[in-house]
């Protein structure tokens, strides 16, 4: 199950490694003050409530199924950020982030004069945790705001970020959220730099709460005690390789200065938020452009401390310096020390040519910190100080910046980068815009004046509908066809099923839309049956085919024929069961192709566990109940919703490859609330089955035959006692009804969560 990371209190001493966005910071700093017991053991807290896991800590957790609910929000549930947003002219916001930029605070004072780099690294460090094996992280949300992020050691001091930007977002309140603010300031930092951007999209909606996410299950902030196994393997769906860290440890992977090594971590730690090595090469060494990195002191008693641990009177602020001003020249965030180019507020192909064809030695920061100084420092020309203009420095690299100079693939990237630097700029352009927009889904979702006309393969691209869509009477036809063409209740509810519960709302990817189930990978997925779904398909391409040969302009697609024939089995379903309902739907969807489809980038999406479907296959660390709260949680869906849909796709019998287990009811394929009957049926007496390992038999009490057989996810809703309460509710003899409307209507709300058009 998702819980919390809470790290240990205390004075431990740790090193802050940041990476890749503009000034990317680490230092030595107290986690949190021994006067300050704020993040502590559970057993350690005293004079608070206990929830139920304090004393079961085994217990099923559903509160990712709680989060982000309409109450949390103060804009009201019919708030519309789309709407607000449009009303915006972006230019005049734009206008007041450039005045921003260049208008330095004596509370923070900007390097160089320009907030621009520093802008950079707030909007890179906000998109940059999005990870591909779950969706999580990224820029939507602009979770940067609440813990653990806001006090991430990797995070340092973006804390200030937020503030100077806190006049503009008070200036426009609810019409730009804090998680488009972020990403257009860091884009038009760049553009008042001299860098062409490739455009710019709003359309974030801002969390009110901080989100349940697995960071990780170390203890300790810069800790990679737990994340690997093996031949230094990253467990999945880590992206980072320490707690606390966007990426990687700039000073080499666990602080060894080996650049080939840290080659290694970059690799595996840029794939897992979707970039290529290209892309790679393209981000650092642009990012690595503009800005410099803090480390002037030593930090070990300058620097208090995150701001979820320092005092009241800080008003969120943290990592309060006392040491000089504590700002300025004087400021303390990575532990790293100076700038990479002459024009750190400039765009350039310094980066580069410093990288390439200077020879670098080993030194350290003032703060004590690992980094590369170049070896003739006398014969190089040297950047400017960053608040003195009388003075002048030696430009400088990470270990992780040398990595892109002495592993193979990346040295002849960005030798090839250096000697074409229209294609380094168009690179870098788009390697931002995917970086920083990557968790926004489909381009319907995006807003703005500025949202780039190229179709880019990692948006999933889906043909616009040029053709007209089908009426009432077109549907109510194509439901007998369907019903008649010799296909089952429950091959067209499994088929349906697997092509809209691909849906992530982690990042908005996958869905019925673009009817990707035809196509590799989708297609031959494990839990999608795939011999039954080839046949499935090949009869409603049969049926689309035949109907869209008799209009010329009137058509459905096979998207939509696959939610449609679901729609009409769970009706047929239900008229078997003696009532009648209605499945809404709604006509719209289009079919992609193999071509617009990557195929490597869907394959994260092939799902390793399905409770709906009771799959479940050995590739998981979490428990079949667990992995079927996850897989809800990817639904949006509430834990009644949950609950329901379990039920009626067991009665339904729409289990992968057919699977009778947890098919408790003799009438399989009709819309029963047999599941919750029989389930609390205390006639049945349950216990681990003898021939099939992780299986439960269910006994007749008194004569001891056989009834059924139930794996843990099917029994988890009579034992857990927040889900057997709802489970009994549509047990109830006068709940049937109830039962098949509750489930057509998250049936509904599953098949159409990818509809942003």
């Amino acid at each position: 199950m998702i819980r919390k990371t809470i790290p240990l209190a205390g004075t431990i001493t740790i090193t802050l490694a940041s990476i890749y966005g503009c000034a990317l910071e680490q230092t030595k700093m107290p986690i949190s003050s021994a006067k300050t017991p704020i993040i502590q053991e559970k057993n350690m807290i005293v004079h608070q409530a206990k929830t139920p896991d304090f004393w079961w800590p085994d217990q099923l957790n559903l509160t990712p199924l709680r989060q982000h609910s309409v109450e949390s929000s103060p804009l009201g549930k019919n708030f519309n950020y789309a709407e607000q947003f449009k009303t915006l002219d972006i230019d005049v916001v734009k206008k007041d982030i450039k005045k921003v930029l260049k208008t330095s605070q004596d509370w923070w004072p900007a390097d160089y004069g320009n907030y621009g780099p520093f802008f950079i690294r707030m909007a890179w460090h906000s998109a940059g945790v999005y990870r591909i094996f779950d969706g999580r992280g990224g820029a939507s949300g602009g979770q940067q705001r609440f813990e653990p992020l806001n006090s991430w050691p990797d995070n340092v001091n973006l804390d200030k970020a937020r503030r100077l930007l806190w006049p503009i977002k008070q200036k426009y309140g609810s019409k730009i959220s804090w998680a488009d603010l972020m990403v257009l300031t860091g884009t038009v930092a760049m553009d008042t730099m001299g860098f062409k951007t490739f455009g710019f999209a709003g359309g974030r909606e801002d969390d009110w709460e901080p989100e349940l996410v697995n960071w990780g299950q170390e203890k300790k902030f810069l800790s990679d005690a737990k994340r690997y196994s093996g031949d230094r393997k990253l467990d999945k769906p880590l992206a980072a390789v320490q707690m606390g860290l966007i990426y990687v440890n700039p000073e080499g992977p666990a602080g060894n200065p080996d650049p080939v090594s840290a080659a290694k971590d970059i690799r595996t730690t840029f794939s897992r938020m979707a970039m290529n090595d290209e892309e790679t090469v393209a981000l650092i060494a642009g990012g690595h452009t503009f800005g410099k990195a803090h480390g002037a002191r030593n930090p070990k008693d300058c620097v208090g401390a995150e701001p979820a641990a320092a005092d009241v009177g800080e008003q969120g602020l943290g990592w309060v310096n006392k040491c000089g001003t504590g700002k300025g020249a004087d400021t303390i965030s990575s532990g790293l020390e100076g700038a990479w180019t002459i024009t750190p507020t400039a765009w350039s192909m310094n980066f580069l040519q410093n990288l390439i064809n200077m020879e670098w030695i080993q030194t350290k920061s003032p703060a004590g910190a690992i980094q590369w100084t170049p070896k003739n420092a006398k014969e190089v020309k040297f950047v400017p100080d960053a608040h003195d203009a009388s003075k002048r420095h030696a430009p400088m690299m990470f270990t992780t910046d040398l990595a892109l100079k002495f592993d193979p693939s990346y040295r002849k990237i960005s030798e090839h980068f250096l000697k074409h630097p229209e294609e380094f700029d168009l690179a870098f352009a788009k390697a931002w815009f995917k970086l920083t927009h990557r968790d926004m889904g489909p381009r319907s979702r995006y807003l703005g004046a500025d949202v780039p006309k190229e179709s880019l393969i990692w948006q999933d691209p889906i043909p616009a509908v040029d053709f007209a869509l089908v009426n009432a009477k077109d549907v109510s036809k194509l439901k007998s066809v369907i019903l008649d063409s010799g296909l089952s209740i429950p091959e067209l509810v499994r088929t349906a099923w697997a092509s809209a519960a691909s849906f992530r709302g982690t990042d908005m990817r996958g869905g019925a839309n673009g009817a990707r189930i035809r196509l590799e990978p989708q297609i031959n997925w494990a839990a999608n049956s795939p011999t039954e779904l080839v046949k499935v398909l090949k009869v409603l391409e049969d049926i689309q085919k035949e109907f869209n040969s008799r209009s010329a302009n009137k058509k459905i697609s096979l998207a939509d024929l696959i939610v449609l024939g679901g729609a009409a089995a769970i009706e047929k379903a239900a008229m078997d069961a003696d009532f009648q309902v209605k499945v809404p739907f709604t006509p719209g969807r289009a079919d992609t192709s193999q071509e617009q489809t990557d195929v490597n980038s869907f394959a994260v999406l092939e799902p390793t566990a399905d409770g709906f479907r009771n799959y479940f296959n050995e590739d998981n660390k979490q428990s079949p109940a667990e992995m079927l709260v996850e897989k809800a949680n990817y639904l949006t869906l509430t834990v009644p919703e949950m609950t329901v849909l379990v039920g009626g796709m067991r009665a339904l019998n729409a289990n992968t490859n057919g699977s009778s287990n947890g098919v408790f009811t003799d009438k399989p394929g009709t819309l029963s609330n047999d599941f919750f009957v029989n389930l609390l049926d205390m006639s049945t007496k349950w216990s681990k089955s003898s021939k099939v390992e992780g299986l439960y038999e269910g006994k007749d009490r008194k004569t001891g035959a056989s009834k059924w057989m139930a794996t843990p996810v099917d029994l988890i809703f009579g034992s857990n006692s927040e889900l057997r309460a709802i489970s009994e509710v549509y047990a109830f003899d006068n709940s049937k009804e109830k039962f098949a409307n509750d489930f057509v209507n998250a049936w509904v709300k599953v098949m159409t969560l990818d509809r942003f058009e």
